[in-house]
């Protein structure tokens, strides 16, 4: 019997997250409620991607501070990923748009959101979906 891997029961979470995200990251223009269901997605995607990967090296035998930042600069210090700063810059939004009743941070960061913090966390679907992959086969 197999044991039971905590990032791949995590990873299901981020990929029902991250796919709700790309849905509504793909839309071209959005309504104020739909800008608001974008930004909780962005919220959700990037919350379970910092401890998916916090998880994964865990799993790989890490030891570190498990902290958002601290988890994508360990990851990308032992060459997971390459894109630990546009993850964090992710993270960093999140926090400022947690505080934006006005909506006015969102309009200012919604390229940002949509160009390089989407990228960054589609890639890493891929890396833990190639990571599944690599452990089936």
């Amino acid at each position: 019997m197999e044991k039971d891997i905590r990032w791949q029961q995590r990873f299901q979470n981020f990929e029902k997250a991250f796919l709700k995200l790309k849905e509504a990251a793909d839309k071209e223009s959005l309504n104020e409620l739909e800008r608001n269901g974008l930004v909780q997605r962005f919220e959700f995607s990037l919350d379970l991607s910092w401890k998916v990967m916090k998880d994964y090296l865990e799993d790989k035998g890490f030891v570190f501070k498990p902290s958002p930042k601290d988890t994508f600069r360990q990851a990308q210090e032992n060459g997971f990923i390459d894109y630990a700063q546009q993850l964090i810059d992710g993270i960093e939004i999140k926090n400022e748009l947690s505080h934006d009743y006005s909506g006015e941070k969102f309009e200012k960061s919604e390229g940002e959101l949509k160009e390089e913090i989407f990228p960054a966390l589609e890639k890493l679907y891929h890396f833990f979906s190639s990571q599944l992959t690599n452990r089936q086969a």
